[in-house]
């Protein structure tokens, strides 16, 4: 008789014991930490440009930046006067717990606010590990369709939060809002759907409202 061992479930087990260690520590600190997923291309670090110059003015930030390999987004970053750090996964396609926690050993939380994690670019490895983040948020691109929802329904049934990017391009591809709305519904009826542009700015401003008042509701529960 062959002996079945299920890895995934002492995987998945242990990860969610160290994510919800994560949001212990962050909560002591009083942290909010946002746990930024999308595709390449999507636009996440355009995003985080669209929106940290004015987070600054309110909020101590820090980021990590995750990827397989290179410093490009962080160097980026960097020039908008924000703490950062460069994470690399050693070819893995998302971050999980314990790979977060000591990337926020190394960021340091000692002079933050709020943290942001851009996650490794994908839609289907990100969404299966808890970070121990306070918020999932994902973004979609226009040019990806509005069909997403059903071919990677794990993400959006994990996301708070899905920002549809880049906007400015709808003239050019066809993207239904009410069907991709109906889409996410179908997987997470409470995710919440925001329509912007990281590049003309259009829709930024609305958000980020959205974004404050969740940090703020956050910090004062402390």
């Amino acid at each position: 008789m062959i002996n079945i061992v299920e890895t995934k479930e002492r995987i998945t087990a242990d990860n969610e014991k160290a994510a919800e260690e994560t949001k212990k520590s962050l909560k002591e600190k009083n942290i909010f930490f946002v746990n930024v997923m999308a595709s390449p291309g999507a636009g996440k670090t355009s995003f985080l440009c669209a929106i940290l110059p004015e987070l600054k003015k309110h909020y101590r930030i820090g980021v990590m930046e995750a990827d397989v390999d290179s410093k490009v987004d962080a160097e980026t970053i960097q020039q908008l006067g924000v703490k950062v750090i460069q994470l690399h996964s050693g070819g893995l396609c998302h971050m999980d717990a314990d790979m977060t926690a000591r990337g926020l050993e190394s960021l340091g939380l000692d002079d933050l606010d709020v943290i942001f994690l851009e996650n490794i670019g994908n839609l289907v490895c990100p969404a299966e590990f808890d970070t121990g983040a306070t918020l999932n948020l994902m973004i979609l691109s226009v040019p990806e369709g509005d069909d997403k929802p059903l071919k990677y329904p794990l993400m959006f049934q994990v996301s708070d939060y899905v920002l549809v990017n880049k906007i400015d391009t709808k003239p050019i591809f066809d993207f239904d809002d009410a069907a991709f709305e109906a889409n996410v519904k179908k997987q997470n009826p409470n995710a919440k759907i925001y329509y912007l542009s990281a590049k003309t700015k259009e829709g930024i401003d609305p958000f980020l409202e959205v974004l404050i008042n969740e940090i703020e509701s956050y910090r004062e529960r402390q």
